[in-house]
């Protein structure tokens, strides 16, 4: 691992938690692996498209996402970031605030860092 590797992924993360608040849903994707899996706290699991898809439709409309990086652990062509959420959404019409620990999974593909997972569980 080095730090350059690590320092790169905390700023990849950063930018995908700000193009979901700000709906940059094409700069999301471009950060994303298509084989991306997304499980949220409900255990709820999207795909790339079918997460853009219910953002897109404003199923899903992130309004903040605080985000703190715990740690970052480069393996390889690997990174995993795990790390605590805390969200304010409209989820299916409704309102809601989550407390969430967060794991994200990067894949270095052809040189460029890829999420290619997010597991979020709820805190408490």
């Amino acid at each position: 691992m080095t730090a350059a590797d690590a320092d790169v992924v905390r700023e990849l993360e950063r930018r995908r938690f700000r193009a979901i608040v700000q709906r940059d849903f094409d700069g999301f994707a471009e950060l994303a692996h298509p084989e991306l899996s997304y499980t949220h706290s409900s255990g709820t699991l999207d795909t790339l498209e079918s997460f853009v898809g219910k953002c897109e439709s404003t199923y899903f409309v992130y309004h903040r996402i605080e985000h703190v990086i715990d740690s970052v652990t480069v393996a390889g062509d690997t990174a995993v970031v795990v790390g605590e959420m805390r969200v304010h959404m409209t989820a299916g019409g409704m309102r809601r605030r989550l407390e969430n620990r967060s794991l994200g999974v990067w894949a270095r593909v052809d040189g460029t860092w890829k999420l290619l997972a997010h597991q979020a569980t709820a805190k408490g």
